[in-house]
């Protein structure tokens, strides 16, 4: 421990307004952990992945409870894009599904940063490519490419950023700045770009309205180093979609972050993660979400104001407006109490609210469209890492305690097998229910929310007996997998 207390769990929750389900992330300690609403670990799997995300089984063929893992890695070079050997899709038991990394080019995967299950049953990953790129360096750097594989294994499609040099809008003096960092020979461990995110379109609006660059199978991809986001066209392999990498020059950068009126146009980002396009049946469907940073990024690097804070922002891409935004600010906190210079990702949820993964300290909480936090946790499975400039330790040997989380994602109850959660899990919920109103527990029962019933009826049998609970609190607490059990079925015939 160091010298002051640290927070970790849940540290606040408003059933209420907090959207309930389950959150998933990997962590430094290289396992992958399933949280409950509750802040209870309900499942892990002994490995990472980046990210650590449950599979939709819509797009998985129905199977429930399956992850996408970095299963094998280079140990001497397992921080850095370059040190993954093979990823592998993990069932609920941790068994093997499906791996891959022999079969890539070079004979390992190199995934990093991203990766999604797409509907025809290929997996999109974001890989490292050492390559050659002219347009920047005579030798060898770091490139990034985009994969899609079949079952099979097969690369059915591929994309890389070093062909697209001319297309991400980078100036000639940030093209110089760049050929001046890789002229030194420094091979930055995460790549020149960084891409941080690729995810599919999807069905939106904007194409349906004739936009043919929202092409629901059109790719959304951002740098964190070059702070741009663009979209590419699938079937050609070119941009048709820019924001960034340069706002105006001369807009006041001290006040970027404390500009919080809506709506305006869309002003400079900084070192930016997880934009997307929101999903169709949630709120503000079709809009540009992201997490900005405004993390040391650019080339040339921009300017950053004294006040270090991060920003959430939903844009209309058509309009290139920003339409919502979330800083500290609108918690009634100061601006620097949300900050995440280099990792993060945000999610918006049914009810309207946002899960925002403030990455670098490991909190991730739920955020309601008028700014109250209304679910807060806290990484309670640091990892320890070695200090990244061993040249400048001090004390031999000292390792860093590391909360950082890439990033977090909400995951629905019906995503799980039938009967998944463990019995301690289960017992711990009924708990927490008895908890909220004892004196009238069959009502409040009654009145508990759809996602409560159905992480309910994912759990395993309840305890033939409740031991340890009072013999009134014992028969409701036997009582509830009836009332969630009548609850579903009348959901099922409405």
């Amino acid at each position: 421990m160091g010298s002051h207390a640290r927070r970790s769990g849940l540290v606040h929750s408003d059933p209420q307004r907090a959207h309930e389900c389950l959150v998933c992330f990997s962590s430094l300690d290289f396992k992958t952990h399933l949280i409950d609403p509750h802040g209870k670990e309900a499942h892990r799997w002994e490995y990472a992945g980046q990210p650590g995300n449950l599979i939709d089984p819509a797009v998985n063929g129905g199977r429930r409870g399956h992850v996408l893992v970095q299963y094998e890695d280079d140990e001497h070079d397992r921080e850095s894009i370059f040190g993954n050997r093979t990823v592998a899709e993990l069932d609920w038991n941790g068994k093997v599904v499906w791996k891959w990394g022999e079969q890539a080019p070079g004979g390992k995967a190199r995934q990093n940063h991203d990766w999604t299950r797409l509907a025809n049953g290929n997996t999109l990953l974001v890989v490292a490519r050492p390559a050659v790129v002219p347009e920047l360096a005579a030798h060898e750097i770091g490139d990034q490419a985009l994969l899609e594989v079949a079952p099979n294994g097969a690369v059915v499609w591929s994309w890389a950023a070093g062909d697209h040099i001319g297309e991400f809008g980078l100036s000639d003096a940030g093209l110089d700045h760049l050929r001046q960092m890789l002229a030194r020979g420094f091979r930055d461990p995460w790549g020149y770009f960084e891409i941080n995110n690729a995810q599919i379109l999807g069905p939106n609006p904007w194409h349906e309205q004739g936009h043919s660059a929202f092409h629901p199978d059109n790719i959304i991809i951002d740098s964190r180093k070059a702070n741009f986001i663009v979209i590419i066209e699938k079937a050609t392999g070119k941009i048709v979609w820019r924001a960034g990498p340069y706002g105006d020059p001369y807009a006041n950068y001290e006040e970027r972050i404390h500009n919080n009126r809506v709506p305006r146009p869309l002003d400079q980002t900084a070192g930016q993660h997880s934009a997307h396009l929101i999903a169709p049946g949630l709120p503000g469907a079709g809009n540009l979400l992201l997490l900005d940073n405004q993390g040391s990024s650019g080339y040339p690097p921009v300017g950053l104001g004294e006040y270090a804070g991060s920003r959430v922002l939903e844009v209309n891409p058509v309009t290139r407006e920003i339409v919502w935004q979330y800083t500290a600010d609108d918690s009634g906190d100061p601006v620097w109490t949300f900050f995440t210079s280099f990792v993060g990702n945000v999610q918006r949820l049914p009810n309207g609210a946002t899960l925002i993964n403030e990455g670098m300290n490991g909190r991730i909480f739920q955020v309601a469209p008028d700014g109250e936090i209304v679910w807060e946790y806290v990484n309670p499975f640091p990892g320890r890492v070695d200090n990244p400039y061993p040249g400048h330790v001090t004390v031999p040997g000292r390792t860093l305690r590391d909360p950082t989380v890439y990033r977090a994602q909400a995951v629905p109850f019906d995503w799980l097998p039938e009967g998944a959660l463990s019995v301690n899990v289960t017992s711990a919920l009924y708990f927490s229910i008895w908890q909220r109103d004892e004196s009238r527990q069959d009502a409040r029962l009654e009145r508990l929310s759809a996602a409560t019933f159905r992480l309910l009826a994912a759990t395993s049998p309840p305890l033939a007996d409740c031991g340890g609970f009072a013999p009134a609190a014992a028969r409701s607490l036997q009582r509830i997998p009836t009332i969630a059990t009548a609850w579903l079925s009348a959901e099922t015939r409405r």
